[in-house]
C-alpha cells in the first residue's frame, strides 16, 4: 500500500511538472508576442520578410523531412545519413552551377537562369540518389533482419563516413555558389515582398511535394510502397517486389533531398562538408513534429518549423528583452520538438503506433 501511494504521488508530481512546463511555455509565447506586437518596433515589411524567409526554410526542411518519413514508414528506422545525402546533393549542385556560371549560360538572362536552376537541381538530385542507393545497398540491406538498434548504429556510421569522405575529397573549406543577379531581384508585385529566389524555392518545393503525394497515392509503385509499409511479409505474398519498393523509397526521398540541397546552396550561397548536419537534424525534427511516417505530416511539420524558427526569436523573445534572441532560434526549434514528444508523441498528423507495428 505504501508503494502504491509513493507511485501515485510520483505520477502526480510528474503530471504537475509537465503541466507547469506547458503553462510556462504558453506564457512566454503569449506574453512575448503581445509585448513585441504592441511595441511597434517592427514594420509590416519586416514581418513580411520574416514570413517569407520562414516559408523558404520550411520548404527546404519539408523536402528533406520527406526522406526521413518515407524511409521510416517502410523500414521503421531513422536514416541518420539523410542529412549527408542532402549535403552531397548540394555539392553536386555546386559543381553544376560553377560549370554553368563559367560557361556564361547561367547569367545570360532570366530564361537561361531558370533552365540552369532546373539543371542544377537535376544534377543534385542525381548525385543524392546515387549516394543513397549505395548507402542502402551496403549499409542497410544486409541488416534488415537485425535488431532495430543495429541499422540505427549503421546509419550513424554511414553519416560520419559520408561527411568525412566529402571533407577528404574536397577539403574543409567553404564553397560559394555563383551569384545569379536576376534571382536576387524583388518580385514586382504589391504587398509581396519576396525575391525571385525565394519564390522559386517555394514554388519548386510545392511542385515537388505535390508530385510526391500524387506518386505515393495514385501510382502502382506508390501503392506497392504503401503496402510494404503496412506489412512486408503480406506484401511479398501478394506478389509485390519488396526490394524494389524499398529502393524506390530511398531513391525518391534522396532525390527530394538533393533538389533541396541545390535550392539551399542557391539561397544561402555557401556550403561545406558539415552543411548537412543542422538541416538534417532540423528536418528530422520537422518529420517528428508532423508525425514520423506520415508524408503530409512531414510537409506540414517542415513548414511549421520554418515559421517558428524565423518568427520565433523576434515574436516570442524580443518583447521580453532577451539579449540576442536570434541566437536562440535553434533552441526554440528543439524546444518545439521536446514539447511535441512530451504532449503529443505521435506528432501533429501522426498515427498512434500500436504494439504490433512498433
Amino acid at each position: 500500500m505504501y508503494t502504491r501511494l509513493v507511485d501515485r504521488l510520483t505520477d502526480l508530481a510528474i503530471a504537475a511538472f509537465l503541466w507547469g512546463l506547458r503553462l510556462a511555455v504558453v506564457a512566454v509565447v503569449v506574453v512575448g508576442s503581445f509585448l513585441t506586437l504592441t511595441s511597434g518596433k517592427y514594420q509590416t515589411e519586416t514581418w513580411a520578410d520574416l514570413i517569407s524567409f520562414g516559408l523558404v526554410l520550411g520548404c527546404i526542411y519539408a523536402l528533406i523531412a520527406l526522406g526521413y518519413t518515407m524511409v521510416y514508414g517502410i523500414l521503421r528506422m531513422i536514416n541518420f545519413a539523410h542529412g549527408e545525402i542532402f549535403m552531397c546533393g548540394a555539392f553536386g549542385g555546386y559543381f553544376a552551377a560553377t560549370a554553368l556560371g563559367r560557361s556564361g549560360f547561367l547569367h545570360a538572362g532570366p530564361l537561361n537562369a531558370l533552365i540552369s536552376v532546373a539543371l542544377i537541381m537535376l544534377v543534385a538530385a542525381t548525385v543524392s540518389t546515387s549516394v543513397a542507393l549505395l548507402v542502402e545497398r551496403i549499409a542497410y540491406r544486409p541488416l534488415r533482419s537485425a535488431p532495430r538498434l543495429v541499422p540505427l548504429i549503421s546509419a550513424i556510421g554511414a553519416s560520419f563516413f559520408l561527411q568525412y569522405s566529402v571533407k577528404g575529397l574536397f577539403g574543409p573549406g567553404i564553397y560559394a555558389y555563383p551569384d545569379v543577379a536576376v534571382l536576387k531581384e524583388v518580385v514586382p508585385v504589391p504587398l509581396l515582398h519576396v525575391r525571385w529566389m525565394d519564390l522559386l524555392v517555394i514554388l519548386a518545393a510545392v511542385a515537388m511535394m505535390a508530385g510526391l503525394y500524387f506518386f505515393v497515392m495514385r501510382t502502382k509503385i506508390g501503392t506497392a510502397i504503401r503496402a510494404v509499409s503496412e506489412d512486408q511479409s503480406t506484401a511479398a505474398l501478394m506478389g509485390i517486389d519488396v526490394n524494389r519498393a524499398i529502393v524506390t523509397t530511398f531513391a525518391v526521398g534522396a532525390a527530394m533531398a538533393g533538389a533541396a540541397g541545390a535550392l539551399y546552396g542557391l539561397k544561402f550561397s555557401t556550403i561545406n562538408f558539415f552543411s548537412g548536419f543542422y538541416p538534417g537534424i532540423k528536418a528530422f525534427t520537422a518529420a517528428v513534429l508532423g508525425g514520423i511516417g506520415n508524408v503530409p505530416g512531414a510537409m506540414l511539420g517542415g513548414l511549421f518549423l520554418g515559421q517558428v524558427e524565423s518568427l520565433g526569436p523576434t515574436l516570442f523573445l524580443d518583447g521580453l528583452e532577451v539579449p540576442a534572441p536570434n541566437q536562440l532560434k535553434d533552441a526554440i526549434a528543439f524546444i518545439m520538438l521536446v514539447m511535441v514528444l512530451i504532449f503529443r508523441p505521435s506528432g501533429l498528423l501522426g498515427e498512434r503506433i500500436t504494439r504490433q507495428r512498433a
